[in-house]
């Protein structure tokens, strides 16, 4: 038999183009090496699946800084709210949570997993699991896809959507980079995003910060220049191999990069209390400190910042757990206010690459054309997802980047089959 549209991998960009191409009344066969179908789905949103964002398309770009502006052609013919129609009309009732996230109103990703299956079943695609690639041969009539076990597939179009190598566990293994470049195509240095960084400091070494979490703080990757590169203001937490946690994972990439570009380390910059000034917090600091002379400095100010940081700051500082307010010098008060407001670390690498959320780098977009997510250099070739090198914020922001791209390159295949 010869397929109109074959689709490899069953992830949530691969899902929506099989259903993309059936929908168009091709012939399509969906192939995944795993044992079951939407593996990176059923983890997403810390298993109850956040579909996409409601955020208008200009913010939603802002939450891809790899190549997002790329999709502003894929998103003028299908996009997040097109997601959000997509799941309605299929009897995924959704609602909207903070910073525009969408979740089942069932909380459970099972329950988009299986309707996503029952449409696969409805549109008759053919679906077969524990079935692994060996290569793909491409040719001007058709691309036959080679499988471990010897067996041969022909094909019309060709959708590769097999994610990157993040998440190894879900299948992405990094695959599809050797057929893309069997294709012609370019794939871009690979790197971790979304990831954990580490740091060889002597706090994280003696574990004197490990397990604390920062509320709402706002944590700065610093050039060489000691210029802020990108500031998120999240919450964090230390750990025994660094930091992690949702402000660090949004500056991971940032860090990544500077060491990719030879540096050993990277500057780190945390205010703690970002929602104060710095006359603001010493105005707070110098009244509480006048009203409770005869208290110790460490239980006046240990509503400023968590009871743990206080006390690592003091200890940095020098000040004893019995000084009295009465008795600190006012340098010794400008000391505690800095770090409050500007302590400075350095971090020297991040966890590996399968450990991130989100694989950066893949095949260049400049290669791909935006509104088809057709092959420049190969016809009847099509890539959707994390393969290709865009990449974004946990938050909704590459789910739907997956399923946008996955539902241009389903119908395009299907089109192009005929």
């Amino acid at each position: 038999m010869i397929y109109d549209v074959v689709v490899i991998g069953g992830g949530p960009s691969g899902l929506m183009a099989a259903i993309s191409a059936a929908e168009m009344g091709s012939r399509t066969l969906l192939v995944e090496k795993g044992n079951k179908l939407g593996n990176k789905l059923a983890i997403s949103g810390g298993g109850r699946c956040n579909v996409t964002n409601r955020l208008p398309q200009d913010e939603l770009i802002k939450h891809i800084p790899g190549n997002g502006k790329f999709l502003y052609g894929p998103l003028s013919v299908f996009d997040n709210y097109d997601i959000i129609d997509f799941f309605e009309n299929l009897g995924v009732a959704l609602k909207e949570e903070d910073h525009g996230r969408m979740f089942p109103v069932s909380n459970s990703a099972k329950s988009v997993v299986n309707t996503l299956l029952n449409k696969l079943k409805e549109l008759n695609v053919t679906i077969r699991i524990d079935t692994p690639v060996e290569n793909i041969t491409y040719d001007e009539k058709y691309h036959t896809v080679n499988l471990k076990s010897l067996e041969k597939i022909k094909t019309r179009s060709l959708v590769i959507a097999v994610g990157g190598k993040s998440v190894p566990h879900t299948g992405s293994t990094g695959d599809g980079y050797a057929w893309a470049k069997k294709a012609g195509h370019t794939i871009t240095e690979l790197y971790p995003t979304e990831v954990a960084l580490t740091s060889e400091e002597d706090f994280i070494k003696n574990k004197a910060l490990q397990g604390l979490s920062l509320r709402d703080v706002a944590l700065s990757v610093l050039n060489e220049n000691d210029k802020p590169i990108i500031t998120h203001q999240m919450d964090m937490i230390f750990t025994h191999f660094g930091i992690s946690g949702p402000a660090v994972l949004r500056c991971s990439q940032y860090a990544v990069k500077e060491l990719m570009k030879g540096q050993t380390k990277v500057k780190m910059h945390l205010d703690a209390r970002p929602d104060l000034s710095e006359e603001e917090l010493l105005q707070e600091m110098t009244n509480l400190l006048d009203a409770n002379p005869r208290k110790t400095v460490k239980n006046t100010l240990k509503g400023l910042v968590p009871e743990r940081y206080l006390i690592f700051i003091l200890e940095r500082t020098a000040i004893s757990d019995e000084l009295k307010c009465g008795n600190l010098r006012k340098d010794a008060l400008q000391n505690i206010l800095y770090d409050i407001k500007h302590f400075k670390f350095f971090v020297n690498g991040s966890l590996s690459i399968e450990k991130a959320f989100v694989t950066g780098g893949g095949v260049a977009t400049k290669e791909i054309t935006p509104k088809t997510m057709g092959s420049k250099l190969t016809e009847r070739l099509y890539f959707c997802g994390e393969i290709l090198d865009i990449h974004g914020y946990t938050g909704g922001y590459n789910i739907t980047s997956a399923f946008v791209t996955g539902r241009l390159a389903g119908t395009n295949a299907a089109y192009s089959a005929y």
